[in-house]
C-alpha cells in the first residue's frame, strides 16, 4: 500500500489530475490512465500507463 501523504502529491502526469490507489495500480481520477506499483514504487510514466476503454 502507498502511504496516503504521498498519494495526496501525486498527480497524473498526462492530465495532471489527482490519483488514487486501487489493488496494485495508481489510477488517476480524471482520465483513468493506470499506472503500475512495482516493488512499492508507483511508475508514474506516461508510456509505462494502461490507457482506460474507450
Amino acid at each position: 500500500m502507498i502511504d496516503k501523504e504521498l498519494l495526496e502529491i501525486l498527480a497524473c502526469p498526462a492530465c495532471r489530475a489527482p490519483v488514487e490507489q486501487r489493488a496494485d495500480r495508481i489510477v488517476c481520477t480524471k482520465c483513468g490512465r493506470r499506472y503500475p506499483i512495482r516493488d512499492g514504487i508507483p511508475v508514474m510514466l506516461i508510456d509505462e500507463a494502461e490507457q482506460p476503454a474507450p
